[in-house]
């Protein structure tokens, strides 16, 4: 059986192409692209899901969203007991612990920072651009920045003692942890101020599975950024 990706350009889906090339299993991407004005999914999407949101994955009677739970969902399926430590390591927790922190801490400031830069973008009308300018480079200033820095001062100094964000092996916590340093880096300041997180991602980006996603899943913006 053949795992179908819905996949959209630019987004966590293209982690999710990444797992499946590190567990070897089959897959079909079908490919959606942003507006290139708004960089909302197309509304297509929502005929595979109500949110209309990337990634979404099809696996026989199973249709799953959410990148977390489908990593979840791929490891305990066809992992085989590969990507993830065993439920009696002291890893474990580490690895549940780094599975959602992706989402639940590290991505939320990204995605402020990126709605707060927009504010002072054409979509905003003229007359009323320099106060957006303003509000928004206040914000980013007293709330933001702060935030992500603790954030990459974190996963920094974590990754000083552990090669790996689970400990000493590369699991899928580490392919879940790609989208938000490679945001980071795009976008938000990860840069030679934290040395352990750029050469992680020089590392995975280095993979076979990895550059095989990116060739699946067609222009991919992020793992450009430290190239």
């Amino acid at each position: 059986m053949t795992v179908t990706v819905y996949h959209l350009n630019n987004s966590r889906s293209q982690r999710v192409l990444w797992l499946l090339e590190e567990l070897g299993v089959g897959y079909e991407v079908k490919r959606f692209e942003r507006d290139p004005a708004t960089l909302f999914a197309p509304d297509a999407l929502r005929a595979i899901h109500p949110l209309g949101k990337a990634p979404v994955i099809q696996d026989g009677a199973v249709t799953l969203a959410e990148s977390g739970a489908i990593t979840e969902y791929l490891v305990a399926t066809y992992g085989r007991g590969r990507l993830i430590p065993p439920a009696d390591s002291p890893d474990r927790w580490q690895y549940t612990y780094w599975l959602h922190y992706a989402e639940g801490s590290a991505m939320p400031p990204l995605l402020l920072r990126l709605v707060f830069s927009r504010l002072a973008g054409p979509q905003t009308p003229a007359i009323v651009r320099p106060v957006a300018r303003a509000i928004a480079n206040r914000v980013n200033s007293v709330l933001i920045e702060p935030q992500i820095t603790r954030h990459l001062t974190f996963m920094d100094s974590h990754l000083r003692d552990h090669p790996w964000f689970a400990g000493t092996e590369f699991t899928a916590a580490d392919i879940q942890m790609s989208f938000p340093l490679e945001a980071a880096q795009a976008r938000a300041g990860l840069d030679a101020r934290y040395p352990r997180l750029l050469d992680f991602l020089e590392r995975i980006h280095a993979r076979p599975a990895y550059q095989r996603a990116l060739a699946r899943g067609g222009a991919y913006a992020y793992a450009s950024a430290s190239h």
